[in-house]
């Protein structure tokens, strides 16, 4: 993957970050222009993972994207909302990470 394309993954991850933390904003306390913010972001977020996919393909792309969003969402849940998980929903962050990192360096992994 080139440094430009780490820096358009970065910048996804961060508009992603930011969509995450709108929609909880928003289920706290609904209100239209939390609503039209999440989307936007969402909407941000996604047309710079289509660039991703034309440069990278598709299952790099997305998968490099879930574990690197299902890490810092989870980080932000934990640390900014005070969110909890128990240890059977822990096993199962830890097991999701290290199957989209085996998809993803899978094929790197055995020489192709």
């Amino acid at each position: 993957m080139s440094f430009s394309g780490l820096l358009q993954l970065g910048f996804s991850t961060v508009i992603f970050l930011l969509a995450a933390t709108a929609a909880k904003q928003w289920g706290l306390a609904p209100s239209l222009g939390k609503i039209l913010l999440t989307l936007a972001l969402y909407s941000l977020g996604n047309l710079i993972m289509l660039r991703l996919i034309r440069e990278f393909g598709m299952s790099v792309s997305f998968s490099l994207s879930a574990v690197i969003q299902l890490v810092s969402v989870n980080v932000v849940a934990l640390v900014f909302f005070g969110e909890r998980v128990n240890a059977l929903q822990a096993t199962g962050i830890v097991l999701a990470i290290a199957a989209v990192a085996l998809i993803t360096l899978g094929p790197y992994l055995q020489g192709r």
